[in-house]
């Protein structure tokens, strides 16, 4: 029997790949991903694609209109996928909310600390055997029992909740639309959107990549929060103005950030990079075996229901063909 092909646009963990190996013959493209002709030539032919970290143009879409059927997301975001265009094609697109939960709130969590404690220029301290060390360096700002706000009540902002349980904050929450299960599941209050901002500690950030959600938090967004209080993004870079960010702290208007993505990956705004209060992480949020393997065995679950005519879990666009 011949096996159904599967494209990876991107080198990945060679065991997250064990379970689709299994049924399907699985092509790799290389550590960063190819680009162009090149990409386009790559899909051309394929049943499947696992896409990350290269974003799909019209011309790749139309490559892999004749055979693809699904298109997963390997992570949880998709807005490298042209959603729209793939439904035209009768292409389905999935992606992964549920294997990203856990360590993506993990390092949320690791941010918040690592900027409130200033562990950035502690560690320098002691690696550059800086002495002495005085009472009053590197004062830091207490994370158990303040005010944490979270923009979005998904997942990933369940788990970074009930993390913070444990340090004791106090919750808040802002949205759409009030969710009564998460209050539930955490206590936290319902605010909207100014009143998060004005009285939070820290604000975490926990919403996908829309044009309603580009540039989420501006100049004017940032001008509501206290000065001492700390950004966390571990969502999606462009849900940030980088400049206003950037802007705010130069200003001192904002304690700090911890940012684990940035609105032109793999760039961080050159002003982040000069600043002492900002804490940064290469987009690692999933940077464990135990979330890599999970998101490969999940597109697989994904990939075998499409092969076998039935819709796959988490499917963005059901649709675009029958199941």
């Amino acid at each position: 029997m011949i096996k159904a092909r599967v494209y990876v646009t991107r080198a990945l963990l060679p065991e997250a790949l064990t379970l689709l190996r299994s049924r399907c013959h699985v092509d790799v493209g290389p550590e960063n991903g190819l680009r162009g002709e090149d990409l386009v030539e790559a899909l051309r032919g394929a049943d499947a694609i696992i896409a990350t970290g290269v974003r799909l143009g019209p011309d790749a879409l139309d490559a892999l209109a004749p055979s693809c059927k699904v298109i997963c997301s390997y992570g949880v975001g998709y807005d490298h996928i042209p959603v729209e265009e793939a439904t035209r094609r009768g292409i389905w697109v999935t992606h992964n909310p549920d294997a990203v939960t856990a360590d993506t709130a993990d390092l949320a969590m690791a941010l918040m600390l690592g900027v409130a404690r200033k562990l950035r220029d502690c560690d320098l301290t002691v690696r550059n055997d800086v002495a002495p060390w005085g009472v009053a360096m590197h004062m830091g700002l207490r994370v158990s029992g303040k005010a944490l706000g979270l923009a979005g009540s998904g997942r990933i902002a369940l788990a970074v909740a009930r993390r913070a349980q444990g340090f004791g904050m106090r919750l808040a929450y802002t949205g759409r639309h009030r969710n009564e299960t998460f209050e539930a599941a955490t206590g936290a209050r319902y605010l909207d959107k100014k009143e998060l901002l004005a009285s939070s500690d820290f604000v975490s950030l926990h919403i996908p990549l829309t044009p309603e959600t580009r540039h989420y938090i501006g100049a004017a967004d940032l001008a509501l929060m206290q000065p001492h209080a700390v950004l966390v993004n571990t969502a999606r870079g462009a849900v940030v103005d980088e400049e206003a960010l950037v802007e705010a702290l130069e200003g001192g208007r904002l304690g700090g950030a911890g940012l684990d993505v940035f609105e032109r990956e793999p760039h961080a705004h050159p002003g982040l990079r000069q600043l002492p209060n900002v804490l940064m992480t290469p987009h690692r949020g999933v940077a464990t075996p135990d979330s890599l393997i999970d998101m490969g065995e999940a597109c697989a679950r994904k990939i075998f229901d499409t092969l076998d005519g039935r819709l796959p879990q988490d499917c963005l666009n059901p649709h675009a063909r029958k199941a």
